[in-house]
């Protein structure tokens, strides 16, 4: 198997010892994308906000890597409350349309950074 790091300045880079992504040539693995807007290098207010930032950047890893959304398989998105629950489902369904993966949603105490919420995922190639 051959391993490739992906990283992209069109995503903010990792806050701890990882990369972005590794792709394995027909799957890519992608690491927890926090709402940090790349141009900006801030972490907006809102968990609204902060979604459409992980998935954005969680997009700038995909096509980096030669993938788009319709390649993943899987996502988790990780929540510092629940009550975001459908704030965040709205923003996720607006970058997949009606061609969803599989996915969890958890509840945690805490992300780095103190973000409200973070998103990974796993894309196949055919």
């Amino acid at each position: 198997m051959t391993k490739k790091v992906i990283n992209t300045k069109n995503a903010p880079a990792a806050v701890g010892p990882y990369v972005q992504a590794v792709d394995t040539g027909k799957t890519l693995y992608c690491s927890g994308q926090l709402g940090i807007d790349p141009s900006t290098q801030q972490m907006p207010k809102t968990v609204r906000e902060q979604a459409t930032c992980s998935m954005r950047n969680v997009e700038a890893i995909l096509k980096e890597a030669g993938y788009t959304l319709q390649d993943i398989v899987k996502t988790t998105i990780f929540l510092t409350d629940m009550n975001d629950f459908a704030q965040v489902n709205e923003i996720y369904k607006s970058f997949f349309g009606e061609s969803f993966p599989a996915r969890s949603c958890y509840q945690v105490v805490k992300l780095p950074l103190n973000g409200l919420v973070e998103i990974e995922c796993i894309a196949v190639k055919e």
